[in-house]
């Protein structure tokens, strides 16, 4: 498992009492320790609503810009196990495609005939969900960013649209997809608001994070790289910000399509980039199982967008 090495000078450690307004459910949230910013060359604070599940860091960096620049897209930022031009670029030869696949399987399970729908992914980085469902269906997908990679991808022909797009698309999706976003969102209720506006009654939101659930200890939590991710959420967490924000939510299990999502994680956090052929030797169909039953990557629920809100 790669982990985000500290700055020197700058270590782990907790912080003892003291509690913070939990910016999911308002409840009081407890302090759990600070966790340092490789990027941000100072330490960060955790904290953890024991009401909702919800964990996020409380004095997040304000100015993203420059945290998501070309270094954060090339690998070379707060997260070094992305490589978004790399993927851009190869995308039949990246791990990534196992994580493509996965999600179009499940959403295919989820929604039978898709052919046809108006499928958003929201968040999208470099395009490579959209590029793949429209290499590989006949579902209406685009996508939506406003990172820098945005203009890459749009060069390479993907259809990615801005923030000034998203008014004319409210009330027209099917589905709306939103791959490893939820953790960068500072509020939680904003973006679920914006996601149930875009979305017809009964469509479907699907998305993939973290499962914060069967985590004891936070700051080893590699999954809390804190200038970047900044939100965790529980399965009952994801539920509840559902549910308040119209839809009704569901939980489906190990649907055909996580075994490849799960492949790519594994080989994604054991610093794979690249298929090979030991990998496509690994029964990943048994293994994926097995990796579910720990870090209970399927239990997140979907949503599903009522009537009349």
């Amino acid at each position: 498992m790669t982990t985000t090495m500290a700055p020197p000078g700058l270590h782990k450690q907790a912080v003892p009492g003291g509690t913070a307004e939990c910016r999911c459910c308002g409840e009081p949230a407890s302090i759990v320790g600070q966790k340092p910013g490789e990027y941000a060359k100072r330490l960060l604070t955790v904290a953890r609503c024991a009401s909702c599940g919800f964990a996020f860091v409380m004095d997040y960096l304000e100015n993203l810009s420059e945290v998501y620049n070309d270094d954060h897209y090339r690998g070379r930022g707060a997260d070094p196990m992305v490589d978004y031009v790399g993927e851009l670029e190869h995308p039949e030869s990246i791990v990534r495609c196992h994580d493509w696949r996965g999600i179009t399987r499940i959403v295919q399970t989820l929604r039978p005939r898709i052919d046809g729908l108006r499928w958003l992914d929201y968040g999208g980085g470099n395009g490579g969900l959209v590029r793949y469902v429209r290499d590989n269906s006949q579902a209406d997908i685009i996508g939506f960013e406003e990172g820098w990679i945005a203009d890459r991808s749009r060069e390479a022909g993907i259809p990615i649209v801005g923030a000034s797009r998203l008014p004319e698309l409210r009330g027209t999706c099917d589905i709306v997809s939103a791959i490893e976003v939820i953790e960068h969102v500072v509020d939680p209720h904003a973006f679920f608001r914006t996601v149930r506006s875009l979305l017809k009654p009964g469509g479907l939101f699907f998305c993939t994070t973290g499962n914060a659930a069967p985590v004891r200890d936070l700051l080893n939590w590699s999954y809390v790289i804190p200038e970047i991710h900044v939100s965790f959420f529980e399965p009952r967490t994801l539920s509840r910000v559902l549910q308040q924000h119209g839809f009704r939510s569901e939980n489906r299990g190990f649907l055909a399509g996580y075994d490849d999502v799960i492949r790519f994680k594994v080989l994604k956090n054991l610093g794979f980039r690249r298929v090979s052929l030991y990998e496509r030797m690994i029964p990943w169909h048994f293994l994926a199982r097995l990796v579910d039953r720990r870090f209970q990557v399927s239990a997140l629920p979907i949503g599903v967008a009522l009537q009349g809100v």
